[in-house]
């Protein structure tokens, strides 16, 4: 009895373990039918990494993503233009018309249809883009425009008063549908042409822009890296942000590593951009993508061993520097190689990655390339605009006196971006209009003047002077004339029911500048009186404006890189130029004074692209890539304020 008993136990016992197990497999089984996430994320992650070992290769993280938010938003308004020279006129009856209108009765202005038919207003449609990355406060470029069938004739000399501007977007079946107020703009219009025929002045005379004339009233958010729908996953993206969060970080105010990118869902990361790469995020987003996924320390350093290989030689150089940019310090060394390569095109990629990883030693390859190659040029002062310490400094003050316009000015817009408060370049704040830099080089006299994203005035030469005789405008109400033999300037103000101004100065040009600021004059005044000018040929040099230097340029390289499949290659793309200098679309055209403009027609060879179309396909909206160039809007600039200086004169 005791045995069967203990024999009863055990298949007793047996019996229970076994319909556990059973029991046990099937909640396995429900759990996983009621999560099929959660399988799938194991199933992507280890298909990822099946496929990377079956390929005897790693991957990279663009490979699996795509990044968002980096795209413009486009805003619009209606907004008054006052203190018009009875080149104003009424509306017609519109939609932004009544927008107006009842704009102007929320404010409590009297009589608002008698204000907008008077010949010294006009209704004006209001345009701006605003970029992902611009914060709350900062300042964005503004278009301005007369809308068909208005009476107005010329927005010269006009003022924008303050007006919102609204996102703007396509809704399908739902037309242009109107969103949140992201901004406002106010302030004088810089009357702006983009028509090549000289007949056109007067139409060119109807839009306008104010430089730096919009204020951003959002916070700027971060970019948003998505998971492409085969790899979506919760282990897939904790993958790629542990391995962005590696090699990108920050401190907190506690001094605390901060990782860079977060963690938001199976299909979306949160990316913020690195100081390094505020005024160049397309490189950010270049690099990022260019992070390996998946890699041991012993697969990483043989991959460095590759890619040294590959940066020596032009072709190749500019997708390995990416990628070692990308594996970040333990690369430094192979970059700094790369310093010593045969071709100015290797070394410049190398020293533009060591550039972002915050080391200086390509500092003397960068001024290099920004004074002989036209393509690298915009790069290099990118570059340098990214280092923290001054080493700099002593090249860029160099290229101050470089015969080619753009290189002098970049050269500037490089140094104010790393110390805008630098003695050796610190302007001048006229009246809260603009900023006056006089520069005491030794190169040919040049003024540069700017219409997007700062107003600005750069003298090369300090010692300029208005030559005799002299009779020009600045606006509609202040004149600057010299007579043959004199030693001064006159400069008057005559405005009807107002007393009559006048002031003698010596003839030097800044001088000049500064009384009519003192008198009155807007930026648009200024630029108007030395336009007419250098018309009269009353300027000992030459005036530039918006001479940046661009991306998409090509590089037409040495005969004798036996390496080279093709003699040229296009060095990045337009929509990728560095945020500090704005697209002007000349990127194929000869600068003023530059000594080797040779370049060459072929068709590109994507392989070959230094940098990638893909990341920098939303960057700026369409209709800038197809922007006149900066050569030919500076030519028809100059004579639309000629042609508002006739207007004046009648």
């Amino acid at each position: 009895m005791p045995m069967f008993s203990h024999s009863t136990s055990l298949r007793s016992l047996m019996c229970c373990l076994i319909f556990a197990g059973l029991v046990g497999c099937q909640e396995m089984n429900i759990f996983r039918s009621q999560n099929p996430d959660e399988e799938k994320a194991e199933d992507s992650l280890s298909r990822v990494l099946r496929e990377e070992q079956q390929a005897g290769r790693r991957s990279l993280v663009k490979e699996y993503t795509a990044i968002s938010g980096n795209k413009m938003t486009i805003l619009e308004g209606v907004g008054l233009v006052t203190k018009l020279d009875a080149t104003g006129g009424d509306s017609p009856s519109t939609q932004h018309r009544k927008a107006l209108l009842d704009e102007m009765r929320r404010r409590q202005i009297d009589n608002p249809n008698q204000i907008l038919r008077s010949p010294y207003t006009a209704m004006v449609v209001v345009r701006a883009f605003l970029p992902a990355l611009v914060d709350k406060g900062e300042h964005i470029d503004v278009e301005v425009r007369l809308p068909d069938g208005s009476e107005a004739t010329s927005l010269a000399g006009g003022w924008l008063m303050r007006c919102d501007l609204v996102e703007q977007a396509i809704v399908e079946g739902r037309g242009v549908m109107s969103g949140k107020r992201l901004a406002y703009a106010e302030g004088p219009i810089l009357v702006a042409a983009h028509a090549r025929d000289e007949e056109a002045n007067s139409s060119s005379l109807m839009r306008g822009v104010i430089p730096a004339g919009g204020v951003c009233l959002r916070e700027s958010k971060p970019l948003t890296i998505h998971l492409r729908n085969d790899y979506r996953s919760v282990r897939m993206a904790n993958r790629i942000t542990k391995r962005i969060g590696e090699r990108f970080h920050d401190y907190d105010e506690y001094g605390i590593r901060r990782p860079l990118a977060k963690f938001e869902a199976d299909s979306r990361i949160d990316l913020e951009v690195h100081p390094r790469y505020k005024e160049n995020d397309a490189r950010y987003l270049e690099v990022v993508g260019n992070i390996a996924f998946n890699e041991t320390k012993v697969e990483r350093q043989l991959r460095i061993q590759r890619l040294r290989d590959e940066l020596m030689q032009g072709p190749t150089a500019a997708r390995a520097a990416l990628q070692l940019e990308a594996i970040g310090r333990d690369a430094s060394s192979v970059l700094k190689e790369g310093l010593t390569a045969p071709t100015l095109e290797a070394r410049f990629h190398s020293a533009v990655a060591l550039a972002y990883m915050g080391v200086d030693d390509g500092v003397p390859v960068l001024a290099e390339a920004a004074d002989k190659e036209r393509a690298f040029r915009v790069f290099a002062f990118a570059a340098m605009a990214a280092l923290d310490g001054g080493e700099a400094y002593s090249p860029l003050i160099a290229l101050l006196d470089h015969p080619s316009t753009e290189t002098r000015y970049g050269a500037f817009r490089t140094l104010t971006t790393l110390n805008p408060n630098d003695p050796a370049i610190r302007g001048e704040d006229m009246n809260d209009q603009f900023i006056m830099h006089v520069l005491p080089t030794q190169a040919a006299p040049l003024i540069h003047l700017t219409r997007r994203q700062k107003t600005e005035l750069v003298l090369f030469g300090d010692d300029q002077k208005f030559a005799s005789p002299l009779a020009i405008n600045a606006g509609k109400h202040i004149w600057v004339t010299s007579q043959v033999g004199q030693d001064h300037v006159v400069v008057s103000r005559y405005e009807p029911g107002k007393e009559d101004r006048r002031v003698e100065v010596s003839p030097e040009i800044a001088e000049v500048i500064r009384t009519v600021v003192d008198l009155g004059g807007t930026y648009p005044d200024i630029v108007q009186m030395l336009v007419q000018a250098e018309d009269q040929h009353n300027l000992p040099g030459t005036i530039a404006i918006d001479a940046l230097p661009q991306a998409g340029r090509r590089y037409s390289r040495p005969a004798a890189d036996q390496l080279a499949s093709r003699n040229s290659a296009r060095v990045g793309h337009q929509n990728m130029t560095p945020n500090i200098f704005p697209q002007t679309g000349d990127a194929e055209l000869p600068d003023q004074g530059e000594l080797n403009d040779a370049e060459t027609d072929e068709d590109d060879n994507p392989e070959e692209d230094s940098l990638s179309e893909e990341a920098s396909a939303s960057l700026i909206p369409a209709s800038a890539e197809t922007g006149d160039s900066a050569e030919s809007d500076g030519r028809s600039l100059k004579k639309s304020f000629l042609s508002a200086v006739s207007a004046y004169d009648e």
